[in-house]
């Protein structure tokens, strides 16, 4: 088999191995009516398991079948939130650095992430409104100083990023759920006039600013990219040195409800699911909902609420129980991870675990606290962990090195993969409950009637555990620092 940059198994290998999964397991599983119908996939630490059919991790039932420590029991009667998708950023480094792959190397790069049988089958986007820190340099889509925005053009996209989400479309089958997110106004719609440095929205200019959003939707669609929603503002309580604008609670409130909703309205485009917030977990995710949510009169343009990880920064706690509080307190309203990933780039470190188990773990709690959707970062960087133009460098799931024409597959691919590639929007969440805390997981019922338990095990040492749903009832064994999808 191929070998790519120390990963054992090529990953477009292992996933046609899953796609014939009904031969592998008609040779490995065994036939007793308690796992007929079951299938267990693995990724673990020190092995060559990456999304691996391993039925053999399934106790025989016989006196020699292992005792197993802990019990994952599922209600399947008992559903909470619907699933929407999961995928990643499509930014302006992403596309560049796609643009410099072999055509070879591009398809299987497009095939990893968005085919459902041979990939991860991500369903979900997001891309920047012009530029972000990821991206090679600043710019805007209209001349300095155009409050009309007569001058307002996507050209500068069409170079790399339109191009490359056309073909993530393409190879998802045609639909793929695309949100849309502006890091800044230009710069002289700001009070520092600056694209940088935080800053906040002129008054002046709050309806131009609404209607670019308007223009960016329309001429996206019009170039064949539907565009699902958008989020107001990237992080806005974020002064950074790269594109950055400060909303208060109040001022996104009133931005929303007298500006960009009635805007998005007037042109047509009233339907696209508009998402607040778009920042950290925490205190001011719930400030947000509750000052919003409580609100008919700005309410009304709200799909929901979205969120990052980066309350962890320096080490901090996630706060997984302000994503519950959400949920709880407007179970009408939508909650989606927004953004994440791995900072502080370290190019030994492609292959370290913990990266995997990071995602592992905030996957796993966020859908536990009923959200709908999530988001990774940047989809592909090179070898640097950029292009970014202000050295804000960062990991992906994918690197490509383009000096080598070689893409690095790190572990948070796979791990990502064990949730997107067999849990697909329309999915309901189970309610469950499990044992002990060596374990953590999830579970959901796809449309077409299949049951997806996701369990993650962060220990050094296995661990035997017993699934059980009504009358189905197996023991399972998970391989220290593994991930386990079960289909049943």
């Amino acid at each position: 088999m191929k070998i790519i940059n120390r990963i054992l198994i090529a990953p477009i290998l292992v996933l046609q191995l899953i796609c014939s999964s009904s031969k592998v397991v008609g040779q490995n599983a065994h036939t007793s009516k308690k796992n007929k119908k079951i299938e267990v996939y693995t990724t673990a630490e020190n092995t060559n398991l990456r999304l691996s059919l391993s039925n053999n991790f399934i106790s025989k039932p016989t006196s020699q079948q292992k005792t197993s420590t802990v019990s994952i029991n599922l209600d399947p009667d008992k559903t909470d939130q619907t699933f929407l998708g999961i995928g990643g950023a499509i930014t302006d480094a992403s596309a560049e650095v796609f643009a410099k792959l072999s055509p070879k190397n591009q398809q299987e790069f497009l095939t990893a992430y968005y085919d459902k049988n041979k990939g991860i089958g991500y369903s979900l986007a997001r891309t920047n409104i012009h530029s972000c820190d990821f991206s090679s340099d600043s710019y805007t889509y209209v001349q300095e100083g155009d409050k009309d925005l007569k001058t307002f053009n996507i050209d500068h996209d069409r170079k790399y990023r339109i191009p490359l989400i056309k073909k993530a479309i393409e190879t998802a089958g045609g639909k793929l759920t695309l949100f849309v997110s502006p890091w800044s106004p230009p710069a002289f719609m700001k009070d520092n006039n600056d694209i940088l440095h935080g800053g906040v929205l002129l008054p002046e200019f709050a309806q131009s600013w609404a209607n670019y959003y308007a223009k960016f939707i329309k001429a996206y669609e019009k170039e064949g990219i539907p565009i699902w929603g958008l989020t107001i503002q990237n992080e806005p309580m974020a002064k950074q040195r790269w594109e950055s604008c400060i909303y208060t609670p109040e001022a996104e409130r009133d931005f929303l409800k007298n500006f960009l909703g009635p805007t998005l309205e007037k042109e047509g485009l009233g339907a696209k699911n508009v998402i607040i917030w778009d920042h950290n977990r925490g205190d001011m995710l719930t400030t947000r909902a509750n000052l919003v949510f409580s609100d008919p009169e700005v309410s009304k343009y709200a799909w929901g609420i979205g969120f990052h990880w980066y309350e962890t920064w320096n080490g901090g706690a996630p706060k997984f129980e302000s994503v519950g509080e959400v949920h709880k307190a407007f179970p009408n309203k939508n909650l989606i991870f927004t953004e994440g990933c791995i900072e502080k780039f370290d190019a030994t470190k492609f292959q370290f675990w913990g990266n995997a188990e990071r995602y592992g773990l905030n996957m796993i709690n966020d859908f536990n606290n009923g959200t709908v959707a999530w988001t990774d970062w940047n989809i592909l960087l090179d070898q640097n962990g950029g292009p970014n133009h202000v050295g804000n460098f960062c990991f992906a799931p994918i690197h490509a090195d383009t000096t080598k024409d070689e893409l690095i597959y790190t572990p948070m691919y796979y791990y990502i993969g064990h949730l997107s590639k067999f849990i697909r929007p329309g999915a309901k969440r189970i309610i469950q409950t499990i044992s002990d805390k060596n374990l953590i997981s999830t579970s959901f019922k796809n449309s077409d009637g299949k049951i997806i338990t996701i369990v993650m095990n962060q220990s050094d040492k296995e661990i035997v555990y017993t699934l059980m749903n009504h009358d189905l009832q197996n023991t399972i064994t998970i391989p220290a620092h593994a991930m386990q999808t079960i289909v049943y």
